[in-house]
This record gives C-alpha cells, sequence and structure tokens, in this order.
C-alpha cells in the first residue's frame, strides 16, 4: 500500500492541527499516513509521497519547514510533494494573495522542487498563548482570531491522492459524482 508522510513545522500547534487533518482525509482515501514533525523527521524514504505543511511567521515561511527542504533535497527530487501554508490571521483576499506570494518566493529558492499542489489556508491567532518574544505589548492586543477552513482544508487533501499519482481517477470520480447528486437533491 502506498505510503504518505505529512510533516510540519509548528509553532503554537495550530498548522500541526492542520496537518493531522489533512492526514485523516488523505487516510479516508485509502492511503497509510504516517504524521510527524519536520524537524524530527530523518528520512522520506520509503514514503510514496510527502505533504509538508509549515506556518508563515512575520513574512517567511517557517526554518523547520524550509530546512526539511533543504535536508532532503535529494530524495524529495523524486518523490510528489504537496505544500501548503498556514498564513492569514483575517479572512481577507489581499491576506491570502500576500501569503501565497510569500510561500512562492520561499518555493522559488528551491527550483529543484516542483510541487504537485501548492495552497495556503488562513490561519489561528491566539494572543494568550504567545511565548516571548510574539508575546510583546502589539502582539497581545491583537485579537484572537480562527480563520482556517476545515471544509477547503479536507477538499485540498481529498484531491492529494490523485495529484500524487497514488489513487485512482474513479474514487474521484465516485467522490464528485456523490457531491453533484447530494446538491442535486438540494435543489
Amino acid at each position: 500500500m502506498p505510503s504518505v508522510l505529512v510533516t510540519y513545522a509548528t509553532k503554537y500547534g495550530s498548522t500541526q492541527e492542520v496537518a493531522e487533518a489533512v492526514a485523516e482525509t488523505v487516510r479516508e482515501h485509502g492511503l497509510d499516513v504516517d504524521v510527524r514533525p519536520a524537524r524530527d523527521t530523518r528520512a522520506v524514504e520509503g514514503y510514496s509521497a510527502v505533504v509538508l505543511g509549515a506556518p508563515l511567521y512575520y513574512f517567511r515561511w517557517h526554518k523547520d519547514a524550509r530546512k526539511f527542504l533543504d535536508r532532503h533535497r535529494k530524495a524529495l527530487s523524486g518523490l510528489p510533494v504537496a505544500v501548503f501554508a498556514v498564513g492569514p490571521m483575517e479572512d481577507k483576499a489581499e491576506q491570502f494573495e500576500d501569503s501565497r506570494a510569500r510561500l512562492d518566493k520561499a518555493l522559488a529558492k528551491r527550483d529543484w522542487l516542483a510541487p504537485v499542489a501548492v495552497t495556503v489556508f488562513g490561519g489561528r491567532f491566539d494572543p494568550a498563548i504567545l511565548r516571548f518574544p510574539d508575546n510583546n505589548p502589539g502582539m497581545k492586543n491583537i485579537p484572537a482570531s480562527d480563520v482556517r477552513d476545515w471544509d477547503a482544508i479536507r477538499a485540498w487533501a481529498a484531491g492529494l491522492p490523485v495529484a500524487m499519482g497514488l489513487g485512482s481517477s474513479a474514487t474521484s470520480e465516485t467522490s464528485e459524482t456523490s457531491e453533484t447528486s447530494e446538491d442535486q437533491s438540494r435543489s
């Protein structure tokens, strides 16, 4: 059975929660999935594909994700890789566009990498859990928010088996047919 590594970088746990939702959805499509932090992943050999997720902090993609790509360059260049970032704290198009541009900039520095899927999800911000140096007065005064769209996260993850060449289009078509049928029954 094909196996997928879902690896992530996180600072306060939000990206880990997204990675776990991605992994759960990929499992539901019949694949074996391991979930682990990028900084603790020593090898990617033996996996059929890799999903890498990390937050954007202060306009940069998390260093653990960048180091993961650099450390596993040789092995990853022969595997299907999907990438996501968690970033915007508000559900505003310009924040998503800016976050996507920053993610694209980080990925462009690794011209050997050709991800099969790339996306940006909204993030979560909770000033109550901030640690130094993030717990400064300016950051503590920003209101809490959570703009992670779990339906969008699961929908993106559901498309990964086919995008990574590990799922059949028949499974995808069956899923699309049921969604169409459900939509039509609501009409």
